[in-house]
């Protein structure tokens, strides 16, 4: 028997300081009860549903690859980097040309920011789908054909005509529909193949593509519809692209076992039943709450990534610096700008975020929710003054808005590795979609949307008015600084379980014992201590 108190396990007189190792040398079998050996073991671990010792038998499924060799893991690391930076460069084209698609649509802001929307929508819906199949069978296979329904739609999105707008919000949807199989699946494959630093390193890389694919979206979108005076080739460059990335990754990318890079072939993981995996992450309260701070992030993210090259441009003409577009393809330099900051922005706060969390992680247990909390907490006033400046100096309004991006992706990769060690690995796909789904349905899946109606609300007032068109936007985003504290808060909370919730899931990874229901995540209160079996 040992301690359990708050999912810290000791044993009277000293402290295990919550080592699974040091569990496996202390948690023995009490003298007087009758053990089977292995098939004991099994069986309470059975019970459980997560892992198992020793090799697969007849009744545990076979590893879906053989192990990967070491000099391929970087270059498996490239590709899947470079697909998930033609992820998010599609994702951001629209609104790199998004004055462009207003003008050829006529539509209003209401319904140009639907068509985030929609794409948010069908991507958040579907990510539990992928994340349960993520968990059970072949990635790679699940990846692939996500990505042909992803090349293949925003390629037709590119022929619709003027009168078929609704068509167009259709391809945005299926859009959304590939790509989460992608965004669910991809970061599970990464912390199969890596551990440790090296993991965080890893994924450092690959979510380090999020603000430089963001970028590229908006720069490769703006200057394709210069070059070409049209902006619907702007939706085709990516796909041809997409190509390549199709083709890469059914030659180079595996399908490794579910928690190989951890166990080291030594523990066996089984999949359980899709509610136990749900009731298991609701009960975990970093993950709960560190995925409130995303819901937060996406919201600020969505809102500002979709509608802030607009905004800018609706202050110029405010200002007298330019007039009201008339010409086709519209002004688009606006998107040009604010793309190559959030690609060099991204690329620094990714770094630093990364070089912080390495050197606090080892002395503080929770800094890297801490790091989260302290860059949506700042961002925040940056975005605020950017916002409430940009009628007298745009370029103060792009000062802040770099420093404010810069903080906020401190977050992105210490955010991946979180959710990496606080879930164990047969249900971090199931972690990766439920994270998606919340963060997008509460976050950037209405965000934009939701400022275009209150735009347009306020812009009744004096309709005829182009100066009032800039003062809507600009009231409408004064919600996304409110809304940044509160993410702050969030990971704040986040940062009070972290270190309890990452021991108890690499204690159940390695196999050395089954957590009993009083050492639960929430089962037990503060300051509340109970004995019970740790079965080893």
């Amino acid at each position: 028997s040992v301690e359990v108190k708050r999912g810290f396990f000791s044993r009277s007189p000293g402290k295990l300081a919550g080592s699974y190792m040091e569990l496996n040398a202390v948690a023995r079998p009490d003298p007087g009860v009758e053990t089977t050996g292995l098939s004991t073991i099994s069986g309470s671990l059975q019970r459980y549903g997560s892992v198992r010792d020793g090799p697969a038998t007849a009744t545990t499924s076979v590893p879906e690859t053989a192990a990967v060799m070491p000099k391929r893991l970087y270059v498996v690391v490239a590709v899947l980097c470079y697909v998930n930076l033609l992820n998010y460069m599609d994702r951001y084209t629209i609104a790199g040309v998004l004055l462009n698609i207003q003008k050829y649509f006529n539509v209003t802001d209401s319904l140009a920011g639907l068509l985030q929307t929609v794409f948010i929508c069908s991507f958040m819906l579907l990510a539990p789908v992928f994340g349960y199949l993520g968990d059970r069978y072949n990635r790679k296979i699940i990846m692939v054909a996500g990505l042909c329904i992803w090349t293949f739609t925003t390629l037709g999105s590119s022929f619709i005509t003027q009168s078929n707008f609704w068509v167009f919000i259709l391809t945005r949807a299926l859009v959304g529909t590939g790509e989460a199989s992608y965004s669910t699946i991809a970061p599970t494959i990464i912390g199969d193949l890596f551990s440790g630093f090296e993991r965080t390193i890893m994924i450092a890389f690959f979510y380090i593509f999020i603000p430089v694919g963001s970028g590229l979206g908006y720069i490769a979108g703006s200057a394709i519809a210069n070059a070409t005076g049209d902006w619907h080739w702007a939706l085709r460059v990516n796909p041809i692209l997409g190509f390549i990335g199709l083709i890469l990754l059914m030659l180079i990318v595996p399908s490794p076992p579910r928690g190989a890079s951890e166990t080291q072939g030594a523990v066996h993981l089984e999949n359980t039943p899709y509610m136990e995996d749900v009731k298991y992450l609701l009960k975990n309260r970093s993950f709960v709450w560190s995925s409130l701070g995303v819901t937060a992030m996406a919201f600020v993210t969505g809102a500002l990534a979709f509608w802030t090259p607009v905004f800018l441009y609706r202050a110029q003409v405010k200002q007298g610096r330019c007039r009201p577009s008339s010409e086709d393809p519209c002004n688009t330099e606006d998107s040009f700008k604010f793309g190559v900051i959030t690609v060099v922005t991204g690329i620094l706060g990714v770094v630093m975020g990364t070089y912080i969390s390495r050197k606090l992680r080892h002395r503080l247990p929770n800094a890297d929710p801490l790091i989260c909390a302290v860059g949506m907490l700042t961002s925040s006033p940056c975005f605020f003054f950017a916002i409430v400046l940009a009628d007298r100096s745009i370029a103060a309004t792009y000062v802040f808005i770099a420093v404010g991006e810069t903080l906020l992706s401190l977050n992105w990769a210490i955010l991946a590795d979180i959710l990496l060690y606080v879930v164990i690995p047969t249900r971090r796909a199931t972690a990766e979609a439920l994270q998606i789904m919340v963060c997008h349905l509460l976050g950037d899946a209405g965000s934009p949307a939701l400022l275009g109606l209150i735009s347009d609300a306020v812009s009744r007032s004096n309709p005829d008015s182009y100066s009032w068109m800039f003062r809507s936007l600009e009231y409408s985003f004064l919600l996304c600084p409110f809304i940044g504290v509160l993410g702050g808060m969030f990971f704040l909370l986040t940062a009070l379980y972290i270190a309890e919730d990452r021991k108890a899931a690499q204690m159940l990874t390695a196999g050395n014992g089954r957590l009993p229901d009083c050492a639960s995540p929430l089962a037990a209160p503060s300051g509340f201590t109970e004995r019970c079996r740790v079965e080893s």
